[in-house]
């Protein structure tokens, strides 16, 4: 592709930081509102529109996505009395449904995206029915904005009782039984905060259905850290309040509880411990504590409420040697007596196990489908047998297992994924291989046949950061590619959580260049063992694995031959003014210190651009509703590299509208993979048939 690309004025802009000179040529850019920003993306978009429209196999390969985005799901169902509250996306359907099951075994739906908003762009962000099932708070935003305006519906008529009430984005729900009042968090009004921190601020409140929400009672937060998330749960008796708090997404946990009975006081039950802790009385009467405190892997305790002190708390299920614990569920036994179900995590990949609490012994494993993930794990808080479990892997979508203490081996099935997706065989292998200081990675090779005997166009995916693992999950970009030939890859780096939370700060902070050598061990490994090769290798990652991808092309570009990078971190020494990125520096570093300046502008990609350099060809995809990671990193990081490069290899910037980070319609997502898909297959060489 020879082409000229649009004018982007490079401007004299140092930055003096702790002595060192930082250059940024297109601070410009950050500006959305410039009329150079106008006209410049304004240009980027007719470019990038053209190219992609032009590209071979965009019919075959949307015509088979959209064949394959028809599986649909369903989540585990939320008990309360006889109801169950779940949600459901059926073939053809551009967002989840939320329905209700009677105890007569009729669904009914409750809320419906698309009739909330024909135009589709309004999205449900959480729900949460009452103790006893008759009322619901749901969570909704627009345009992708994620800022989720409250409401609260009777469940039997759906008249609205409650709301909108804003400033409740990633506000979790605990209602008192009755279901007159709730707990919540809220950010403070705008005009009680300093200029410029909006998004932070949040408090923990007590609210009247049907009261003026500025009228609730404060409860918890003030004079924490600014930038603190909040959890809050409550017993289904209505005496015990949990409250806990992370300053932005740091991997500690401050932990308090109340005795609402006692109108007491919240009390300290882990404050300025250097550990993550999740902690919720269940109907037993007991303190739960899933916590990875001096227990990299993860280990579960219990105690009495009125005792939460540390030197009383009382393992239940150990920490495993191998596995990191990532979800309990407490049920009855057959006899008498309580029982644990818990889902391990080994290689990303999901194991169920029965564990007796009384002793912390593993009674029974629990087969599951095949190598995949456990989804959430519901029970009925009012007790009994069985358990549901959200499963999928890489050929199934998302669906419902049922399980029983009366039977333990084995699970039925609850509820299948309802849509009519052709089936897509895919071949699954995992393998292991050394990084650059020798620790062991583990990644999965999806496959039309599993052999390796003739290299193939291959989309290598990563992540790396926040604890999150990229676990088995169903994608149809994923089997879309293979379907045509080509092979996918998914690496688990350092900073996920697959192997507990040491391995997430192996590759956080100062030791964040782990995470891109892990990836880029993962493409000698996939080239070594003949999956590929350089000419025939693409990269992708989004938000923090748009940062990953940023880095890996910046740093190894003869590696790759495509690269796509959405809703990047690429500007990782101004990160911090931008949309959320303040509650990340727990887990990148600050360039107000100078030691972790050094540790951002060692990798930062817009950084590391250098021209004279050969770079593949890169599709940037940003949401301009994205109030996570702000488009600006991709204007700033595309403008470099438009500049820099010596190939001819497109360097592109697809610009979206009316959509932010997180959920999307299903049309919307067909939409995106289809470019994103026929951008890989015209550089790698995947012939779509």
């Amino acid at each position: 592709m020879n082409v000229s690309y649009p004018a982007a004025e490079r401007v004299d802009q140092v930055d003096v930081l702790h002595g060192h000179p930082v250059a940024d040529p297109y601070r410009w850019l950050e500006s959305v509102d410039d009329p150079r920003t106008v006209a410049w993306s304004g240009q980027q978009d007719d470019m990038a529109t053209a190219f992609l429209e032009a590209l071979p196999g965009r019919a075959e390969l949307r015509e088979r996505l959209a064949a394959l985005l028809r599986a649909g799901s369903v989540t585990p169902p939320v008990w309360r009395g006889e109801r169950a509250f779940y949600t459901r996306r059926e073939a053809g359907q551009e967002h989840a449904v939320l329905l209700v099951r009677e105890a007569n075994g009729s669904d009914r739906v409750l809320l419906d995206p698309m009739t909330l908003d024909p135009a589709g762009t309004t999205t449900l962000d959480s729900w949460e029915p009452s103790v006893e099932g008759e009322r619901l708070v749901y969570q909704i935003s627009v345009g992708g904005d994620e800022e989720s305006l409250l409401h609260v519906i009777d469940v039997v008529t759906g008249d609205l009782l409650d709301g909108p009430i804003d400033r409740c984005r990633y506000s979790p729900v605990a209602w008192l039984p009755g279901g007159e009042q709730l707990y919540y968090v809220r950010r403070l009004p705008p005009e009680a905060v300093p200029t410029g921190e909006e998004q932070f601020h949040r408090r923990v409140w007590r609210h009247i259905v049907g009261s003026d929400p500025d009228r609730d009672v404060e409860v918890h937060g003030a004079g924490l850290d600014a930038t603190n998330y909040y959890d809050v749960h409550v017993s289904q008796d209505g005496r015990w309040l949990t409250v806990s708090a992370s300053a932005g997404t740091a991997p500690r946990d401050d932990v308090w509880i109340a005795d609402l009975a006692g109108a007491g006081p919240l009390r300290e039950v882990q404050v300025g411990v250097d550990a993550r802790c999740a902690a919720w009385v269940a109907s037993d009467g007991r303190l739960y504590l899933l916590t990875d405190r001096d227990a990299p892997r993860g280990r579960l305790c219990v105690t009495s409420p009125e005792t939460p002190a540390y030197d009383r708390w009382r393992e239940v299920v150990p920490e495993s040697d191998t596995d990191v614990l990532q979800d309990v569920a407490l049920v009855d036994g057959p006899h008498d007596g309580p029982l644990i179900l818990v889902a391990h995590g080994r290689d990303a990949s999901s194991r169920l196990s029965l564990v007796d609490p009384t002793n912390g012994t593993r009674i029974c494993t629990v087969d599951l489908p095949g190598v995949g993930s456990v989804v959430g794990l519901t029970a009925h808080p009012d007790g009994g047998q069985q358990a549901w479990i959200g499963y999928t892997d890489f050929a199934t979508a998302p669906s419902v297992l049922m399980w029983d203490s009366g039977a333990p081996y084995g699970t039925s099935s609850w509820e299948r994924a309802p849509g009519d997706a052709p089936h897509q065989a895919a071949t699954v292998t995992e393998v292991h291989f050394p990084s650059a200081d020798g620790t062991t990675i583990h990644m999965f090779v999806v496959s039309p046949d599993g052999h390796a005997a003739q290299p193939r166009p291959t989309v290598l995916y990563g992540y790396g950061g926040f604890n999150v693992a990229l676990a088995p999950a169903y994608s149809a970009a994923m089997l879309t590619w293979v379907a045509a030939g080509g092979v996918w890859a998914v690496a688990n780096l350092r900073g996920g959580s697959e192997n507990g939370e040491a391995w997430h700060r192996a590759g956080m902070r100062a030791h964040k260049q782990n995470v891109f050598d892990d990836f880029a061990a993962a493409a000698a490994s996939l080239t070594a063992a003949g999956w590929s090769t350089p000419q025939q290798l693409a990269i992708m990652g989004g938000s923090n694995g748009g940062l990953l991808v940023g880095a890996a092309l910046t740093q190894r570009p003869e590696l790759y031959a495509a690269v796509v990078c959405s809703a990047p971190l690429l500007d990782m020494v101004r990160y911090e003014h931008f949309g959320l990125g303040r509650t990340w520096n727990d887990e990148y570093g600050t360039a107000a210190d100078a030691e972790e300046l050094s540790w951002l502008l060692g990798y930062s990609p817009y950084h590391r651009v250098v021209p004279g350099t050969a770079y593949p060809a890169v599709l940037f995809t940003t949401f301009d509703s994205d109030t996570r990671v702000d488009p600006l990193h991709a204007r700033k990081t595309c403008a470099a590299l438009q500049h820099a490069t010596t190939d001819d290899a497109p360097i592109l910037l697809r610009r979206e509208l009316d959509v932010g980070h997180g959920q999307r319609s299903v049309s919307r997502t067909l939409d995106l993979a289809v470019d994103q898909l026929a951008f890989l297959a015209a550089r790698t060489g995947l012939s779509v048939p």
